[in-house]
């Protein structure tokens, strides 16, 4: 009898990053982190610490390394397993800046001006409209081309720069066939758009000046129960799904987020209740959820070397992958290769 070889089929690539740019919030996680994890069977994934990005607004430089020590142990605390997927630092790679520049020589003005993010950072930071706040698409773009990645998880507010980077993929595959697998939106099926505790028709973001608008995934038990508590509500007092009740709607999102229950199974359990009872549940729910995060980046951020041994490792499996790109581009747009 004979055997039958069969050709193991290839995961697609999955690739995202995330800022050292500040704390993460319940809505980081709920959102993009937690799904991170779950892809991690059926995705080859490459996750990244985008400290490259980070500098297109000013930071302090001992705040900045802390930050970045801070998300590299939360993406591990998390529940990412360096064993299933590629976690890496982007200044690590220095491959990403070099495609970065090609792709800037590739990709129009108009093409930059009319994204929304640059308009928005500069009507923030007038005192810093630099260039690299303009041009931060095409790092952008560096990001996911440089590893052929198939799927980007995107939400509402980053579809515009999967677009543009599509654009460019597509312009370049144009000029120098199969250059860039073109990457599609990954989005997740069950996503959680957290809003904000205070003002529940903006999204959650830790750039909010009120600090009981938004919980910190290492918030301490006690400041997620006072901040849920103080969440805003309405007059009706009744905890139901409905129009104009965009606070008592947030609040059930996130604790069918974090219990797994139904909206209609929430407003079953607290029929006759009122909104003090609900947001206790709540908050009680998200602190039991945030806890073993919390308690494993207690442990993790006490270990800088073992941290920073993870990500060398993950940023050089990157380099690799990034390497094979950066040398099929180089050849394609006419420079000299090196003689190994």
């Amino acid at each position: 009898m004979s055997e039958t070889n069969t050709v193991p089929v290839r995961k697609k690539r999955i690739y995202s990053g995330i800022q050292p740019s500040g704390m993460l919030t319940l809505g980081n996680y709920l959102g993009a982190l937690k799904n991170w994890v779950a892809m991690q069977e059926e995705y080859d994934g490459i996750y990244g610490v985008m400290d490259l990005h980070a500098i297109t607004v000013r930071q302090e430089p001992a705040k900045l390394r802390q930050q970045i020590y801070t998300t590299c142990a939360l993406l591990l605390a998390i529940g990412l397993d360096p064993a299933k997927s590629i976690l890496m630092v982007q200044s690590f790679v220095p491959a990403h800046a070099e495609l970065a520049w090609i792709l800037g020589c590739y990709t129009q003005f108009g093409e930059l001006s009319r994204m929304t993010q640059f308009k928005d950072k500069s009507q923030k930071h007038p005192e810093n409209i630099n260039a690299g706040l303009f041009t931060y698409p095409a790092l952008m773009a560096a990001d996911i081309l440089l590893y052929q990645a198939d799927l980007v998880p995107v939400g509402a507010d980053q579809k515009q720069h999967l677009e543009i980077t599509r654009d460019i993929a597509v312009r370049m595959n144009n000029l120098y066939s199969g250059l860039f697998t073109v990457p599609d939106p990954y989005i997740p099926p069950a996503g959680a758009r957290v809003m904000s505790l205070q003002d529940p028709a903006k999204k959650m973001s830790k750039s909010d000046e009120n600090v009981n608008a938004w919980v910190a995934i290492l918030d301490k038990p006690e400041d997620v129960m006072r901040k849920f508590k103080r969440a805003v509500t309405d007059s009706e007092a009744r905890v139901c799904v409905g129009e104009g009740k965009d606070g008592v709607n947030n609040l059930i999102g996130i604790y069918a987020a974090v219990t797994g229950r139904t909206a209609q199974q929430i407003e079953a359990e607290f029929e006759g209740k009122g909104y003090g009872d609900f947001k206790t549940a709540v908050g009680e729910a998200v602190v039991e959820t945030l806890r073993p995060v919390r308690e494993a980046y207690d442990r993790l951020i006490a270990d800088k070397g073992y941290l920073m041994s993870v990500y060398k490792e993950g940023s050089e499996r990157a380099a690799r992958l990034a390497a094979r790109t950066l040398a099929k581009v180089r050849k394609k747009v006419g420079f000299v290769l090196e003689d190994k």
